[in-house]
């Protein structure tokens, strides 16, 4: 069983959330607390293997209690649940090193998905000594719409993810070029992520048309 502690300060999203916790196999809940001082306590009595957390929380924040998790280099996985949106706020999530994270509201099959793709990691994690490659392509590739088939050949989650950050940190719509330099990536490499996420319906594309040369496309989330 992969051991859960559940921090979120608002009581009836907390209810819903162990009753989504519930309904998947393999999670027990060990602990659930509603501020961020009572969350540090907990995980470091509990040990669990995986922490839902919530960002606005009583006493310490969320970020704070992940970074104290970091720092303290405390074993235990972060999946961040919260209305934040900011990019900055969500940059700074991932670069702590949180598995997924989740904005509310959400529906439930996304919170599934979530989890299930932890499951799948934590338990080949504890089966084996060595990873390979494919499994651990698999881990990052797998898509939340409900698809379970890798993304498109030449597409990494990771590049894909990269590229995504950046568009959130602009304050205006930006060419392929500028955001190739400010990633320090080849131009048509980041060429071919942004078709592929206007593909998706991901982004948006606009494009200018100037008396010569060829048309401008700008690229905004």
């Amino acid at each position: 069983m992969i051991k859960v502690v559940m921090v979120e300060d608002d009581p009836m999203v907390l209810e819903v959330n162990k009753g989504f916790l519930k309904k998947i196999p393999s999670f027990h809940l060990i602990d659930s607390v509603m501020d961020g001082r009572n969350a540090l306590q907990s995980i470091k009595t509990h040990k669990p293997d995986l922490v839902l957390l919530d960002m606005y929380l009583p006493e310490i924040s969320g970020l704070d209690v992940l970074t104290e998790i970091r720092t303290h280099d405390i074993p235990t996985d972060v999946l961040m649940i919260t209305a934040a949106r900011d990019a900055k706020t969500v940059h700074k999530v991932f670069r702590l090193g949180a598995v997924d994270y989740i904005v509310k509201p959400f529906r439930f099959d996304r919170f599934r998905l979530a989890l299930e793709k932890y499951q799948k990691m934590w338990k080949k994690l504890m089966e084996v000594k060595t990873i390979s490659q494919e499994d651990i392509d698999h881990w990052i590739e797998r898509d939340y719409d409900g698809r379970s088939e890798s993304l498109p050949k030449g597409i990494s989650d990771i590049t894909l993810k990269q590229i995504m950050m950046a568009l959130f940190e602009q304050d205006q719509p930006v060419t392929a070029e500028q955001l190739a330099n400010d990633l320090g990536m080849a131009r048509v490499t980041v060429r071919r992520y942004l078709e592929y996420l206007v593909q998706q319906n991901k982004i948006r594309v606009e494009i200018e048309y100037g008396s010569v040369g060829r048309p401008r496309h700008y690229y905004s989330i």
